[in-house]
């Protein structure tokens, strides 16, 4: 094993359900390096604090989880293409320097992929969600030439994503036609489908990945399907992204 040691968590509420320390504590065996691992509870509104407490504490990285991506974002003083457009950050190097990274994008493929969706280019992918992992979706899919549509509750949300993102926003008459190769939600846990329309179109749609994971992927009995997939394969690749950051920290 290497001298150095790599001093690792995830921060966010909740993180009782993380699967992140075993990912993670699975990667450093599997490169020889030793470090540590931790998942600390840390609520809204107090993550610029505990990022400075974890940096002067000794931590090499952080991973960061909802709610607490935006306050990743503004705390790092370097921030990479994909967290600039989204505004969020899930991976933190904290050097003299704080270094943020968003993998949520990489993650995002990485599910899609898994679930069999393998060309990207010209596929028509519905988006639903409005928040951090929503952003960084719809960004990496256009960015692979994907047609992305994106669906939120609150529709000026969904406008607005559409507007930045080179997407566009859910109509009605969209979900009607069908018109979807697959679908990645990023919608809360227990979240109810409440739009007809649109819980037609995801039954209609071959492909659906929820992002949540294990107990907390909701999204399959919310629409009467079982062959939705969970967002296992999301962690995994975003987490693998994040490791590469982390060993690769002066």
């Amino acid at each position: 094993r290497i001298a150095s040691v790599l001093k690792l968590a995830v921060i966010g509420d909740p993180v009782e359900h993380s699967a992140s320390p075993e990912l993670h504590r699975g990667f450093l065996d599997a490169a020889g390096i030793a470090g540590t691992y931790e998942a600390i509870r840390v609520p809204l509104g107090d993550g610029a604090r505990a990022i400075e407490e974890l940096r002067a504490a000794g931590y090499t990285g952080l991973n960061v989880t909802t709610p607490l991506k935006e306050e990743a974002f503004a705390r790092a003083d370097v921030r990479d293409p994909i967290a600039r457009v989204t505004g969020a950050v899930n991976t933190l190097l904290l050097g003299p320097t704080i270094r943020g990274y968003n993998t949520d994008g990489i993650g995002t493929l990485g599910a899609l992929v898994s679930a069999g969706l393998v060309h990207m280019t010209g596929r028509r992918v519905l988006v639903l969600g409005a928040g951090p992992t929503a952003r960084a979706a719809v960004a990496a899919l256009a960015d692979a030439g994907a047609i992305v549509t994106i669906w939120n509750r609150t529709k000026s949300k969904a406008d607005a994503i559409a507007r930045d993102l080179a997407a566009r926003a859910w109509t009605s008459e969209e979900g009607d036609a069908n018109a979807y190769d697959a679908a990645f939600s990023t919608l809360s846990p227990g979240v109810a489908i409440g739009d007809a329309t649109l819980a037609r179109a995801l039954r209609q749609t071959p492909i659906i990945v929820d992002a949540n994971y294990a107990v907390r992927a909701t999204l399959g009995k919310a629409i009467g399907r079982d062959d939705v997939a969970d967002g296992a394969a999301m962690l995994a690749a975003s987490a693998r992204a994040a490791f590469d950051y982390f060993r690769a920290a002066p």
